[in-house]
């Protein structure tokens, strides 16, 4: 694509946003970014980006539909938070207008191969390890996507060398159109984020489309104990490399006798046993496996993935743990924002539990979530809008030990007055964090240092 003078919208003043409207100003296009917040609503967060933005000769567009300027545009760039059914985007498709992800824009001006990994569950600690693996193996690899470094504030940087690693959210694949990573993966599928997919099906095609493109010279890495996963075997053109963490494959990465085990193409050994791991939990099992898959099908040597898998310690906010104050332990498992990745969390834990959960409603159903309690949660503190349903929820399922809290520090409070020794204080929403906080990385962040401050 030629960029010199190309007329570029971006929608929304995220991270991704502003990365790409930067990285199209440098490509020579002109620019314009909108949001909208008006700028008396952005400037106390972000006035040096602004200024920086409109240094650039960036036009900013806030508070005011982009509709008008619609049809003066050659290309239009939507951040991941911005749905895509908006009136203003169905007139630009109408008119032929294309519309791109950041990823997208990224993969187009990509020299390198990608590794693109999806899922509902697990893909930020499986990126960060395949990310450790792939450094190990060729030390210019850059790890990027939902994962907080946006593709578009690297690929400047990168050569055709180098390598990537891609955490992709199903909002980013919604708007690829030539996107086609060298490996892609799909960790599991379970119900999310249907408050803007609208239904479970519209949900599994946006995760589907990570292989769309791909061919036969590519790979993806499927889970084989996954039903939806495997379902998509009959849709892709790619190689498929499965994992499984219950059965032993005649191809793939699995589980032998305690060990994490490849075979497939020529390779045929153990790489680690589960007991060499620090990472708690069958379903970092699972992130461990899909890491093995992803990384021998880059050829990396067997040695480098055995020795990061053993020295790796995990991701913060994901199960991480803070302090053990009179005997009780404290974890912080922000990331867990869906019902899925909460139930992970509390099997992980192998004391009683008083949990922290609620937040964003996103339209979960609690249901599974509150069946996995019985023997493990002695007491459920909630937080956010999804209190009330929860509540109610956890009655009809015949749980009543649950106190609501006002702030994530009378949670942690409440937390030490009901914990024993012997207990753990599990931070575990089950839901979004966007009613009480910016991110859930600022909610983990106030839990561990609520928990700190019980030290005095």
């Amino acid at each position: 694509m030629e960029w010199q003078n190309r007329n570029i919208l971006i929608i929304g003043m995220a991270r991704s946003g502003i990365s790409s409207a930067k990285l199209c100003s440098r490509l020579g296009a002109k620019v314009k970014i909108q949001d909208m917040k008006k700028r008396e609503e952005l400037i106390p967060f972000m006035e040096e980006e602004i200024n920086l933005l409109e240094s650039m000769g960036i036009e900013l567009i806030l508070g005011e539909d982009p509709e008008p300027i619609i049809e003066s545009q050659d290309l239009i760039v939507l951040s991941p938070g911005v749905p895509t059914d908006l009136e203003f985007l169905q007139k630009a498709k109408q008119m032929n207008i294309p519309v791109w992800s950041e990823i997208e824009l990224g993969y187009v001006l990509c020299p390198c191969p990608i590794i693109a990994i999806t899922g509902t569950n697990g893909k930020t600690t499986t990126t960060t390890l395949v990310g450790e693996i792939m450094k190990a193996y060729h030390p210019d690899t850059y790890v990027v996507g939902n994962i907080g470094t946006p593709f578009t504030d690297k690929v400047e940087q990168m050569k055709q060398q180098d390598f990537v690693v891609a955490e992709i959210s199903s909002f980013q694949l919604e708007t690829i159109h030539t996107f086609k990573p060298k490996v892609s993966a799909i960790l599991n599928i379970t119900p999310d984020h249907l408050n803007r997919h609208k239904t479970f099906e519209n949900y599994v095609s946006a995760k589907e489309r990570i292989f769309e493109n791909q061919d036969s010279d590519d790979f993806c890495v499927l889970n084989e104990e996954d039903d939806i996963c495997r379902k998509m075997k009959g849709k892709m053109c790619a190689q498929i490399i499965p994992f499984s963490r219950k059965k032993e494959l005649d191809e793939g990465v699995f589980v032998k006798d305690d060990e994490i085990y490849v075979k497939w193409n020529k390779i045929n050994t153990g790489i680690c046993k589960i007991s060499d791991l620090q990472i708690l939990g069958d379903h970092n099992v699972e992130n461990a496996l899909a890491a093995t898959a992803i990384t021998i099908c880059m050829g990396v040597p067997v040695e480098i993935i055995r020795n990061i898998l053993i020295g790796f310690k995990g991701v913060e906010h994901r199960i991480e743990y803070v302090d053990t104050i009179d005997g009780v332990q404290y974890y912080n498992d922000s990331k867990a924002t869906n019902v899925d990745a909460a139930i992970i969390g509390i099997k992980a834990m192998k004391r009683p539990i008083v949990l922290i959960g609620g937040g964003m409603d996103k339209g979960a159903d609690f249901t599974e979530w509150i069946d996995v309690f019985p023997n493990k949660v002695k007491y459920l503190i909630l937080i956010g809008e999804t209190s009330d349903k929860i509540i109610q929820t956890a009655h009809e399922k015949g749980f009543f030990n649950i106190k609501k809290a006002s702030s994530i520090n009378e949670a942690v409070i409440l937390a030490k007055e009901i914990a024993v020794s012997g207990d753990c204080v599990l931070l575990s929403p089950a839901c979004a964090s966007w009613d009480m906080f910016k991110s859930y990385e600022e909610r983990g962040e106030m839990f561990k240092q609520a928990v700190y401050a019980l030290k005095g």
